[in-house]
């Protein structure tokens, strides 16, 4: 009989636990359902965000270089990768594909599956090397993620040499065609190109020195071979500040931060000629999905506006142009289009 009674009240006790775990799960229900229409215009609203950032990246990203390690592309993509990776959560990696002027890199670079985890570091010669005949790739073989970086020109002479002024070096190239030799990092070059538009601007005639790169023409010119040098402030900048050469202008639309002090072509002489420099941006595959796109566009415009990478533009004397995939792909649809005008006017295009 006692054992009874205890069945008895151990039943009912389990039955008013039943009963009590319904109530809560019922008021939990209730409260949740309410939550939920409470919050149903914010769940709308934040929908978007969590489609576009999607689950990407889950691993390592690959970034191609098209030129060697150690040089400046490749400091500044290694710069980048660091300030970036903070920001994706995954690593990047630097994979330099040499040959071609860049034309070897943009090419693996185009032709890598487009699923947002190989990008390109892609330069100016983008936009020149198939007007040169060098390679069948073009702008529109991708999609631009970001612009990190623009140089401008520096006309540059030894500390020594008889101008002082920019506008006594261009009335002396003026009287004397020919006769002023100014080098450059090889014929359709960047800074050939740039010499040729500063050329036809001023109505001068230089006569035109190519070397194998920036750097052997700055070192001609330090050794007196050439006279001047339209190079970027940052491949002439530690030699100015030592006092061994002097820049007379910068051709841009704005001085320079690299080389403080010296005025542009425009406010020293009144000529504008097309601004023509080096620059450098992130692009991916063109089928590449616009989620992930948008993934890679944050993260790489944060990396470039990272405080440790702008303390290394700017020590090493590199311009800063930050722009997003809009900017980005308008600058190289313009150069491109320049570019196809200039160089054929040169007689350097295919024939």
């Amino acid at each position: 009989m006692k054992n009874e009674t205890w069945k008895k009240m151990a039943s009912s006790v389990a039955l008013l636990g039943m009963l009590v775990l319904t109530a809560c799960g019922a008021g939990s229900s209730t409260a949740t359902s309410r939550g939920e229409k409470a919050d149903s215009k914010k769940a709308v609203t934040a929908a978007p965000t969590t489609q576009v950032k999607s689950d990407f990246p889950k691993r390592a990203i690959t970034l191609i270089v098209p030129y060697a390690a150690g040089g400046g592309t490749d400091a500044t993509a290694r710069a980048l990768a660091k300030a970036t990776e903070k920001q994706l959560g995954q690593s990047i990696a630097i994979v330099n594909k040499t040959g071609g002027g860049g034309a070897i890199g943009f090419t693996e670079g185009s032709i890598a599956k487009p699923d947002g985890y190989t990008v390109t570091m892609v330069t100016v010669e983008l936009a020149t090397l198939h007007h040169l005949g060098l390679t069948p790739i073009t702008y529109k073989e991708f999609k631009p993620i970001a612009q990190i970086n623009f140089d401008p020109s520096a006309i540059t002479v030894k500390v020594d040499a008889r101008w002082k002024t920019v506008k006594e070096f261009m009335e002396y190239a003026k009287a004397h065609p020919g006769e002023v030799k100014m080098g450059n990092s090889g014929p359709g070059s960047i800074w050939h190109l740039s010499a040729v538009s500063i050329e036809k601007s001023a109505g001068v005639t230089f006569n035109h020195v190519p070397f194998d790169g920036a750097g052997p023409a700055v070192v001609a010119l330090m050794g007196g071979h050439i006279d001047a040098v339209p190079v970027s402030p940052a491949e002439v900048k530690t030699q100015v500040e030592g006092g061994k050469l002097r820049t007379l202008a910068i051709v841009d639309a704005k001085p320079s931060e690299a080389i403080p002090g010296v005025k542009t072509l425009e406010e020293e002489i009144g000529i504008k000629p097309n601004y023509l420099g080096p620059w450098r941006g992130l692009v991916a595959p063109k089928n590449t999905p616009d989620d992930v796109m948008k993934v890679l566009e944050d993260a790489f415009m944060k990396g470039a506006n990272d405080p440790e990478f702008k303390d290394y533009m700017k020590k090493s004397g590199l311009g800063m142009v930050i722009k997003d995939n809009q900017g980005f792909g308008k600058l190289m649809e313009d150069s491109d289009k320049s570019f196809g005008e200039l160089i054929p006017a040169l007689g350097l295009a295919k024939k």
